[in-house]
């Protein structure tokens, strides 16, 4: 039963990254300039935030494709965990405070997920290691 709980919630989180970054990567630029205009008003430099603002589709895609695989999985959850920590951050930059419950839920499946990762049999990881 572990393994199946475990199944549901890598493929919950999955399935939000993938979708995140799914739909941005066709509109790249138009989500690079939205991100942009976000923190114009904020303490981050936008030399920071432009890059930022084109790796998190990518990030967000490959990690979600990762966990909905099972593959590098441990790594794809601390990978997920410090990309919703630097959003966080960037989040609470520009006083967004509504955002923040969401990114908190994010981080503590990606926490939970790494804590019981032995409970990954349903994986490509496990197809693997075999």
């Amino acid at each position: 039963m572990e393994t199946t709980s475990f199944l549901l919630l890598r493929l919950a989180i999955a399935i939000s990254m993938f979708g995140h970054g799914l739909v941005r990567l066709p509109k790249l630029a138009t989500f690079s300039n939205w991100m942009v205009g976000s923190f114009e008003n904020s303490m981050l430099p936008k030399i920071i935030v432009t890059p930022f603002s084109y790796i998190l589709p990518i990030a967000e895609f490959a990690i979600g494709l990762f966990l909905l695989l099972g593959i590098f999985t441990k790594p794809s959850l601390v990978a997920g965990a410090i990309v919703m920590l630097i959003l966080l951050f960037g989040t609470s930059m520009i006083e967004n405070w509504e955002a923040i419950p969401s990114q908190l839920i994010h981080i503590a499946f990606f926490a939970l997920l790494l804590h019981f990762a032995d409970y990954n049999s349903w994986a490509m990881d496990t197809l693997i290691k075999k």
